[in-house]
């Protein structure tokens, strides 16, 4: 059964001795890891990234270890705790239970295990080190993959031989292609549910990803001159042969589309041959064709007879000629990487906007705005290139510097280097990126903000007194549960446009407005409408948002109180019946069951009302319900001659377990037929009929059985409903044709009697599905019946 969190429990004297032993042990960890909490024990900030809390953990895995520790008789309890710890700030859900409630948040068992020192030292994090392989995890993968780039991924399990046997070929292959193609790594081990959902079934999975086309996997022996042949047919590349008769034409024709040139002078006669090499990463503007697809290989070989050296290249930035003194770059090399890096430097910067121009150049277009504060960072040369992948978005790129217009970056709560969208509606409708400050990740938030509609707030914009409805959300940049959100409010907030609008609120900044609502962990995603305020509980998804916000509209749970449980509950009146979840917000279990709960809640809609009460709001209440454990689901019957209430003790608590166990205490809208009266009632009656054959033992049956009751009753009035049971009365399901369980037929009444036995086929479990079939086929016979007949009771 799912765990239950325990308010008390009695034990009898003889289970306190026998567990007293283990007590003993498990004071002696609580003593040694008093005052300590978990970022504490694995000696991280608050502010720690999983990067960071995953190399912290690992030091201490490799020191403290009982296998390193045989000595130490309280070395397995301390290593428990430390795994714990781990294991909960790594997962961004279990983060921000601890973060919010502390240790009673959690589930008891996490951390319960761990692994040799042998799998710390050699499996854990095959390439957490490795510069040129960029790690990916569930929070970056698909702006990484989607971002123009093409990736090469090594879907990997830290326990997979092969996968080791692998390391250090793909070590080499990354360096090879550095700067060419983007070379990554996923450890299926912590993230077994995206490499599920990529659907990886084996280890090594190698895959190239380009954006917006299927990826293509590598099947072949994995040697590097093998990788490097397989990824390099995924590199279009275009190839200019330039000679006196077509090489000023050529160039015009570029440079009036606002492209440059890369040229490399070589000539064919004597010892000299063309020299071909690999420009890593050459920006679109310089690509020949105006392509605009980055960390191409660009092979320039011109045969031209000009008076320059051979093998001598030149740069022609947008807008040089050919003739123009000190327009023309000449680079002495002929190494890929001396290239680049010349190249970039002698690229534009971003257009420089300042406080008299800020606001008029934003006020009609979209920007993507790079703030600095004076010495330029270390990616700056990188934000180069950003013009030219964003050029097919219509978003333009520039820059602002803070230093010398603080008052502008002071106005707009920017303390920091940064990049942000201006999405052409004001000063104020902008937001922050706050993910990796790499080119993909850039590129993929600009992207997605510009069709987004989430906003960064501060004081000046801050929704607490508006009408309309605000999905407002608290964070902090340093929190991963955090920057993970943010994509997933994004989402929601395209599908809920015009409805209800989207913020953000950084609490490391704005410390006030954040203590003001008494945020305590991060993220923490508040719905402002109007007076009323609701904290969002369930799962970091766009479909979670969505589900909950909806549910906020059209509420399926009532949340009670002592007063309104008594009133309505205890009070209710005879044929009403009540599910109701006594919880505590601090309980991970409860937590997990909110979304579920109020799904069910949806599926009774109309057939049984749904309650909640919180037990820490009230405890006592709660207490004087004889509620001992969390969550507590009971239902309340509508039957005065049954039980006061029945507590729910299955395994599973989804949605669809819980409405069939609550349709279950429903009477019966549904009639039981039997040979005798499928002929009387059904063949020569006079109702319309919708029939459900069923064999008992069959499962899918089962399972139909409560969504035909909802449909029972949803057709009551005008269709009556019945069921045969296929393995007691074999002879009448096989005249009528049955071939599998269930079946559901409908039998119309056409006004005479009716010789055929097999009705018409509804193909279809969906109650809702099947009643809308079945009034759909009574509107089409409506002019075949003169006078519509009367279902009689029963």
């Amino acid at each position: 059964m799912a765990h239950r969190v325990a308010l008390r429990a009695q034990r009898p004297r003889s289970v306190w001795l026998t567990v007293l032993p283990m007590l003993l042990t498990v004071l002696l960890v609580a003593v040694w890891a008093e005052g300590q909490d978990y970022y504490e024990l694995l000696g991280v900030s608050r502010e720690a990234t999983t990067k960071e809390i995953r190399r912290a953990f690992k030091q201490l895995a490799l020191t403290m270890h009982p296998d390193k520790n045989p000595g130490d008789a309280s070395a397995h309890e301390k290593f428990l705790q430390v795994n714990r710890a781990y294991e909960v700030l790594k997962d961004e859900d279990l983060r921000k239970k601890y973060d919010k409630y502390g240790e009673k948040g959690l589930d008891e068992q996490q951390g319960g295990r761990y692994e040799s020192w042998n799998y710390y030292r050699y499996d854990f994090g095959i390439y957490d080190d490795d510069l040129e392989i960029i790690t990916l995890d569930s929070g970056d993968f698909e702006a990484a993959v989607n971002s123009g780039e093409i990736w090469f991924i090594n879907f990997y399990f830290p326990r997979c031989s092969h996968c080791h046997q692998l390391a250090p070929t793909w070590r080499e292959f990354a360096k090879e292609m550095d700067g060419v193609i983007r070379i990554g790594a996923v450890n299926c081990g912590d993230n077994n549910h995206l490499c599920r959902r990529k659907g990886i079934n084996s280890y090594p999975s190698l895959y190239i990803y380009r954006s917006g086309q299927r990826p293509e996997k590598f099947n072949g022996e994995r040697n590097r001159d093998n990788l490097v042949r397989f990824s390099m047919q995924f590199i279009t590349t275009t190839i200019t042969q330039l000679w006196q008769g077509n090489v000023f034409s050529e160039i015009e024709s570029a440079f009036s589309s606002g492209l440059g040139w890369l040229i490399t002078f070589c000539s064919d006669s004597g010892g000299n041959t063309c020299t071909f090499f690999t420009l890593d990463a050459l920006p679109p503007e310089l690509q020949p064709g105006g392509r605009t697809i980055f960390g191409q290989h660009i092979v320039l070989c011109f045969e031209l007879v000009f008076q320059v050296t051979s093998g001598a290249t030149a740069l022609f930035p947008p807008g040089s000629a050919l003739n123009k003194p000190g327009s023309v770059l000449w680079l002495n090399t002929l190494d890929s990487k001396e290239i680049y890096n010349q190249v970039i430097n002698h690229l534009p910067d971003l257009e420089l906007l300042t406080s008299d121009s800020f606001q008029s150049k934003l006020a009609h277009h979209r920007w993507l705005i790079s703030f600095t504060f004076g010495n330029k960072n270390s990616a700056s040369n990188e934000y180069k290139k950003l013009q030219a992948f964003l050029r097919n978005d219509h978003i333009q790129v520039g820059r602002v510097d803070c230093i010398a217009d603080s008052e502008l970056c002071q106005s707009l709560y920017i303390h920091k280097p940064c990049m942000a969208v201006f999405k052409g509606l004001g000063i104020h409708d902008f937001e922050i990126h706050h993910g990796k400050d790499v080119l993909y990740n850039i590129v993929g938030f600009a992207r997605d903000s510009v069709r987004a509609f989430v906003t960064t707030l501060g004081p000046d914009n801050f929704p607490s007194d508006k009408k309309e409805p605000w999905l407002v959300d608290f964070f902090a940049p340093w929190c991963p549960p955090c920057r993970a959100l943010l994509p997933e409010l994004r989402k929601a907030s395209i599908q809920l446009a015009g409805q209800m609008k989207f913020g953000t609120l950084d609490c490391t900044i704005h410390h006030n407005l954040c203590s003001r609502y008494n945020i305590q962990a991060y993220p923490t995603t508040v719905i402002f409408n109007g007076s009323s305020v609701h904290e969002y509980e369930g799962h970091h998804s766009a479909d979670g948002i969505l589900e909950f916000i909806q549910d906020l509209v059209n509420p399926s749970v009532l949340t009670l109180d002592p007063s309104s449980f008594t009133e309505k509950v205890k009070g209710r009146d005879e044929g009403q019946i009540w599910a109701v979840d006594f919880y505590a917000p601090w309980c991970g279990p409860c937590q997990a069951l909110m979304p579920e709960w109020r799904r069910m809640a949806r599926l009774l809609s109309g057939q049984i009302l749904v309650g909640s009460v919180d037990c820490q709001r009230f405890q006592s209440f709660c207490q004087s319900q004889s509620v001992r454990a969390y969550p507590e689901i009971r239902l309340y019957p509508g039957n005065s001659r049954q039980p006061d209430r029945y507590t729910y003790n299955g395994w599973h608590r989804d949605a669809h377990s819980l409405r069939t166990w609550a349709l279950s205490f429903l009477p019966r809208a549904s009639v039981d037929l039997t040979p005798e009266t499928f002929r009387s009632l059904v063949l020569s009656g006079r109702d319309h009929w919708v029939l459900d054959f069923y064999a008992p033992w069959c499962g899918p049956c089962q399972h139909f059985a409560p969504e035909f009751e909802v449909l029972a009753r949803m057709l009551k009035g005008e269709v009556r409903a019945g069921k045969v049971d296929c393995q007691a009365h074999y002879q009448t399901c096989q005249s009528a044709g049955i071939t599998a369980y269930p079946t559901v037929r409908f039998y119309p009444y056409l006004g005479k009697k009716r010789h055929e036995q097999s009705g018409e086929h509804i193909n279809s479990r969906d109650a809702n599905v099947i009643a809308d079939t079945v009034r759909q086929r009574l509107q089409q016979l409506l002019p075949r019946l003169h006078n519509k007949p009367k279902v009689r009771a029963g």
